[in-house]
């Protein structure tokens, strides 16, 4: 029997370093779907429809797997996604200085035409951040392109009080999680991930 390939539905340098720092072989291409949410639609469920989507969108192949994935930061019910602009950002990192907030990610498993998924949710505490400290961050970079305008793994990381959850999963692909599902869709996984697992 063909060993399945595994492709990721995503441009991210992340969630492609988790991948990497898992062991295993695949390709990386981003996908072109519509990431609004839906009028009603909770983040928990927004996340994992997109990443289902996601997962959907690449071209079936023969022993091909699929896996997509999707973040959002979420306080007081609200949706953070990736700022527009500076001002937006700042706003972001206003609201999330000295407060705790959740960090939902889905992800989706694809082979064939049976797609599997499953919610990481990820509680994290901001300390207090000044204007002036997060003006800085602004201007670091850093937080173009990030939900909720910030990188646990970068910078941003100096805010983060307390974490309860999964790490890679605020990065953007929580290990545990991605390794089940790829293992029930017949991935083969490196020796030390199993027993990990």
């Amino acid at each position: 029997m063909p060993v399945p390939k595994l492709h990721l539905a995503s441009s991210s340098p992340r969630r492609s370093q988790i991948l990497e720092r898992m062991g295993l072989d695949f390709t990386a291409a981003g996908v072109d779907i519509d990431e609004r949410q839906h009028p009603g639609e909770t983040a928990d469920i927004m996340v994992v429809r997109l990443a289902v989507e996601k997962a959907c969108a690449v071209t079936p192949e023969p022993d091909k797997v699929v896996l997509g994935a999707d973040t959002a930061v979420v306080l007081d019910g609200e949706v953070f996604g990736k700022p527009a602009d500076q001002a937006d950002a700042l706003r972001m990192l206003a609201m999330l200085s000295g407060r705790r907030h959740q960090v939902m990610t889905g992800v989706a498993v694809r082979s064939g035409s049976v797609a599997e998924s499953v919610l990481s949710v990820t509680e994290v505490r901001f300390r207090e951040i000044g204007p002036d400290e997060a003006l800085d961050y602004w201007q670091s970079g850093e937080p173009l392109g990030k939900a909720g305008a910030y990188a646990i793994q970068g910078l941003g990381g100096a805010f983060v009080e307390s974490i309860a959850g999964s790490y890679t999963g605020v990065v953007g692909l929580p290990i545990r999680e991605t390794a089940e599902l790829l293992r029930s869709a017949g991935i083969e996984l490196p020796a030390e991930l199993k027993v990990a697992l």
